[in-house]
């Protein structure tokens, strides 16, 4: 049996017109504050998310972070020398093209991931043991549904409905 009641609750109305985005954002909000608290890096969450990034892609410019990360060159730029200074990421010249400079992640870098992403996971597995096989299931739909939506690529904000009236 589901430890909630099944049928929706009443929404409140949110800034984009739509409950379920509103409460979507609020509880994907609050489960991302709640994941750092239990995996304390040291480290702001834009290093962990582009060390990540860099982990996951390999080796890149700091052209390509800043565009996976969808944040301007120069803040790229200071998060990689944050990183750098702490030891979790290098840079090194181009092979072909001295220009261009490639940031990687070191080990200690590997190893920060490993033990954040541990204790993330140790936290959600407790909570999910706490649930009910139908609710599990319905968690386990909901995080798919949410990876698509996250692989589509994104429109430029001023096609993204409600665009305009977010603008006024």
């Amino acid at each position: 049996m589901s430890s909630r009641d099944p049928s929706p609750a009443p929404r409140r109305r949110r800034e984009s017109g739509d409950p379920l985005a509103g409460e979507l954002r609020l509880a994907v909000t609050r489960l991302a504050r709640r994941l750092r608290q239990h995996a304390d890096t040291g480290i702001s969450p834009s290093m962990l998310s582009a060390l990540s990034t860099i982990e996951r892609r390999g080796p890149m410019t700091l052209g390509a972070l800043a565009a996976a990360e969808h944040v301007q060159p120069p803040t790229v730029t200071a998060v990689v020398a944050r990183l750098e200074e702490s030891g979790l990421v290098t840079r090194a010249t181009h092979e072909r093209d001295r220009r261009i400079s490639l940031v990687a992640v070191t080990s200690a870098g590997a190893e920060l991931l490993r033990t954040s992403r541990r204790a993330k996971e140790a936290y959600l597995a407790r909570e999910l043991s706490r649930m009910s096989p139908d609710d599990r299931l319905i968690l386990e739909r909901a995080a798919g549904l949410l990876e698509d939506m996250l692989e589509r690529p994104e429109e430029p904000r001023e096609a993204q409905p409600g665009a305009e009236e977010a603008a006024s």
